[in-house]
């Protein structure tokens, strides 16, 4: 028997395309019934690849299958008015919908704010969207990269000198996600004092240039716009480099005189073994030349080897990592990381990332893999709704789940 999770009897319905499905994923990662509403021919996200054995199948795409871990599947066709009186019916006893829609799209729908709070005062509703819904740009249309690049995301990455690089994965659409995320939970803890829900509005944009650790914060603090720095960190204490057979992560804080009589007996410290490098603030003024010797230092050392008796030294030296080789990391696996999900129609499991954060009182857990097309309609129209199967057949005829 398993401990409830920390959000258990939220219900939830998930509008929302792939831009902000990790939103409700981390709410049902901690035990919320995550309902997700796609069309009868399956959310857009289920054509988006890698799959299972590279066969295009809309249950076995690994995209969605990552951002879907835990919900439910609802086929709704929401353009149908048939459709959208049954999201309603469902909204009634929700408490909270995530949509992403473009601004404006809801109250053409007739599934506006309006609407929603009237016939369920205590519900939230969480829009995710690329720009919010005011403001010049709430029409306008932007993927990951466009917000990366108009969140200063993308201007400070990349190599001095060079052209930017685009941030890996989806990090503007992730931002979002996690401030989406808390800010229902912000909304929840209102809730309980005010007995009334509210309309969250996130723009991805302003989430993205938020999640830039220090890129507002300069300008706004300093009026400095930050450059790209490489491997750098802004901070100037830590860069990578590469030893005989991988990545390290140097870091000049620490015990600096346990790592400058390391290199000197080495025979690599050059010019490092001055009194002015003891001073904290002159190694991050001359951080280039110093992780520059550095390098040189580390490049016929094997990683582990280097590691190893650098956080003995109380170095806070790490290890760079290949993504394949995160499987056999020592703290992942100490920590039970990765997950075997079973997957019964395919006669198989899979691994996938585990939890993030680590509760004791209500564990993440794997509630459920992720959903097959409509897999749980007629589930939800007959407990929720109290649709009769034959009601639900006849829908389902008419395509409208």
């Amino acid at each position: 028997m398993f401990d409830a999770g920390a959000l258990s009897g939220l219900r939830v319905l998930d509008l929302a395309d792939y831009r902000a499905h990790l939103c409700g994923r981390l709410l049902a990662d901690m035990g919320a019934d995550v309902i997700k509403v796609e069309p009868p021919t399956g959310d857009s996200a289920r054509r988006i690849g890698p799959y299972v054995n590279d066969t295009p199948h809309p249950d076995r795409s690994l995209f969605f299958w990552f951002y879907n871990l835990n919900k439910r599947s609802l086929t709704l066709d929401l353009m149908d008015p048939e459709g959208r009186e049954i999201l309603l019916a469902l909204a009634k006893s929700a408490d909270l919908i995530i949509e992403s829609s473009q601004a404006g799209k809801l109250d053409v729908l007739g599934l506006d704010w309006s609407t929603l709070h009237g016939i369920n005062p205590a519900l939230i509703l969480l829009s995710i969207t690329p720009f919010g819904q005011t403001g010049p740009y709430r029409n306008y249309q932007a993927d990951d990269t466009v917000l990366t690049a108009l969140s200063g995301m993308l201007y400070v990455n990349g190599s001095p000198g060079q052209r930017p690089v685009r941030p890996l994965g989806l990090q503007a659409y992730h931002s979002a996600a996690y401030y989406g995320a808390i800010a229902v939970m912000c909304a929840l803890f209102a809730r309980e004092r005010q007995g009334e829900g509210q309309w969250i509005d996130v723009s991805m944009q302003e989430a993205a240039t938020a999640a830039v650790e220090h890129v507002a914060g300069s300008f706004f603090g300093e009026r400095r716009i930050e450059p790209r720095r490489g491997t750098l960190h802004w901070s100037r204490y830590f860069r990578v480099g590469k030893c005989r057979d991988g990545y390290i992560l140097h870091c000049t804080l620490g015990d600096w005189t346990s790592l400058v009589e390391w290199v000197a007996a080495d025979g690599k410290a050059r010019d490092l073994t001055a009194p002015e490098w003891h001073d904290v603030l002159y190694r991050a003024e001359h951080a280039p030349h110093l992780f520059d010797v550095l390098d040189d230092w580390v490049r016929d050392y094997n990683r582990d080897e280097l590691v190893e008796r650098a956080q003995a030294l109380r170095l806070p030296y790490a290890t760079v990592r290949a993504p394949e080789e995160l499987f056999d990391d020592e703290q992942l696996k100490a920590r039970g990381y990765f997950v075997e999900v079973e997957h019964p129609e395919l006669g198989r499991t899979f691994r996938y990332p585990g939890a993030p954060y680590q509760f004791s009182g209500t564990p993440w857990r794997v509630y459920r893999r992720p959903p097959l097309v409509g897999e749980h309609t007629a589930e939800i129209l007959r407990n929720e709704v109290g649709f009769t199967p034959d009601r639900v057949r006849a829908l389902a005829r008419a395509g409208i789940i």
